[in-house]
């Protein structure tokens, strides 16, 4: 089995915020890097229809994943309408198979936004059900390996109560921070759009910002915080551990 990593999130940016540090250092151990958004953000704009900012937002996730010799997928779910279904799950499961990756990271099961509650569920039942005969993806065979799960931070670190997230693990992102905001850089429609709909205009500010935070914890500059996934058939070791070495900081055990 090839080492790859794929990381499937909800809307394009949401894993240059998330784990794009830890995408950058895996990709310089030798890992095959592929990005995934469950939609284009095609919602994501006051300025054009769905169906041009879907283009634009599709064009700024393709450069950004490039920078780690990336290919980004998308698939094709509409913005603030993800939905746990039948539909959305095949073609996950498909990606899942298609890409065969051991290491899968995803959004917060816990967030503000529903899209990214929603995408976390999906993502854990295709992780989980890859590999089920019974289940078919037309020209995809099943793949015989429930990748390792991981979670990463939600926004602002909190649940939608405001109570605050503890991570598990915090890996430091120091070395590759000027990485992950080039690849923030890119979604230069998705910083326009939150300027007007949300009075924010510190995008690079608000993800190092955070990125900071999680560091401090662990006493380093920048660091991503994530959450394995440590259910039933998922693998139990930590392989984020055993790849990164001393990059990552466990900070309790996971339940």
């Amino acid at each position: 089995m090839d080492n790859t990593v794929l990381a499937i999130v909800a809307h394009p940016d949401d894993a240059e915020f998330l784990c794009a540090g830890t995408l950058a250092l895996l990709r310089q151990k030798g890992w095959n890097v592929q990005m995934a958004t469950m939609t284009a953000g095609d919602c994501g704009s006051m300025e054009y229809n769905r169906k041009e900012i879907s283009e634009i937002r599709r064009a700024e996730a393709s450069k950004a994943a490039s920078l780690l010799g990336a290919d980004y997928h998308c698939l094709e779910s509409d913005d603030v309408f993800i939905m746990y279904d039948k539909p959305t799950l095949i073609k996950t499961i498909a990606l899942i198979r298609k890409t065969q990756p051991r290491i899968v990271l995803t959004m917060s099961p816990d967030c503000y936004m529903v899209d990214h509650e929603v995408t976390s569920r999906i993502v854990q039942t295709a992780c989980f059900a890859g590999g089920v005969v019974n289940i078919e993806t037309k020209g995809i065979a099943p793949f015989h390996f429930i990748p390792y799960l991981y979670y990463g931070d939600a926004m602002e670190g909190k649940n939608k109560f405001g109570e605050k997230i503890k991570a598990g693990m915090v890996v430091d992102i120091s070395s590759v921070i000027d990485v992950k905001e080039e690849m923030l850089k890119c979604h230069d429609s998705q910083r326009s759009w939150l300027k007007k709909q949300h009075g924010i205009d510190e995008y690079i500010h608000t993800m190092k910002g955070f990125s900071e935070k999680r560091g401090e914890e662990i006493n380093v500059n920048f660091g991503e915080g994530f959450r394995q996934h440590l259910g039933h058939a998922f693998p139990q070791d930590n392989i984020l551990e055993q790849e990164l070495g001393d990059l990552v900081h466990n900070c309790h055990k996971n339940v």
